[in-house]
């Protein structure tokens, strides 16, 4: 990879990750975003870092194994991202956010833990389609990694129990509008508990994943 063309990921990782602390969508020094570089490697968010303040020089850079080359010590929660990147050799990105609504929803009782939100809306099924419920484990527990992994190579998605949203997407943009899309779709739930919403037909979920199977 070029250097410019790092510089130019690590200035996308910056203003995506701010866009997304000013909306809300994080807060105080949660969540984190990783990108895969041309040689293997990954750019990742450091730990302890403000997704609204990042610098990108001081991004961090991992080669191929997941080991730090430089850059500010990486997010605490990588192997998150090493979990999901492992079983899907075609994502290019990942987003975790501690996103309150998607939260509220992992927190709920009675809700399907092989996929946790009904599919409302059609964006919903073209961008995320069934999210799993990923049992809780303390925060750094390296088993939660072998969770993600287990459910990481049939679902770009996943639902960490009182925890958030693990996100992987085709680029970095694809990645954060999912995760968008996912937190919209969380509140719009939590709106709806107790109305009986009408979701899509399984019938109009095939469509649409036949249809924008490579959306």
């Amino acid at each position: 990879m070029s250097l410019h063309d790092e510089n130019r990921l690590r200035e996308q990782i910056a203003t995506l990750g701010k866009s997304l602390f000013d909306r809300g969508l994080t807060m105080g020094s949660s969540g984190n975003i990783s990108v895969r570089t041309d040689d293997g490697g990954w750019l990742m968010t450091p730990t302890n870092a403000c997704l609204g303040r990042l610098d990108p020089g001081r991004i961090s850079r991992l080669d191929r194994d997941g080991g730090w080359k430089d850059g500010d010590k990486p997010t605490k929660e990588s192997f998150l991202h090493m979990a999901m990147y492992a079983e899907r050799p075609q994502s290019e990105a990942i987003v975790h956010l501690h996103s309150t609504h998607s939260v509220a929803v992992s927190c709920l009782p009675g809700i399907d833990p092989c996929d946790c939100i009904p599919p409302l809306t059609a964006y919903y099924v073209m961008r995320v389609g069934k999210l799993p419920l990923v049992p809780y484990h303390i925060p750094g527990d390296p088993s939660l990694g072998d969770a993600v992994k287990g459910l990481a190579g049939q679902h770009s998605a996943v639902l960490l129990a009182n925890h958030g949203p693990v996100v992987a997407g085709k680029n970095l943009e694809a990645a954060v509008y999912a995760t968008e899309e996912l937190e919209e779709t969380a509140k719009l739930f939590l709106l709806l508990q107790g109305k009986n919403p009408r979701a899509l037909t399984p019938e109009q979920v095939a469509e649409l994943e036949v249809r924008f199977s490579n959306y």
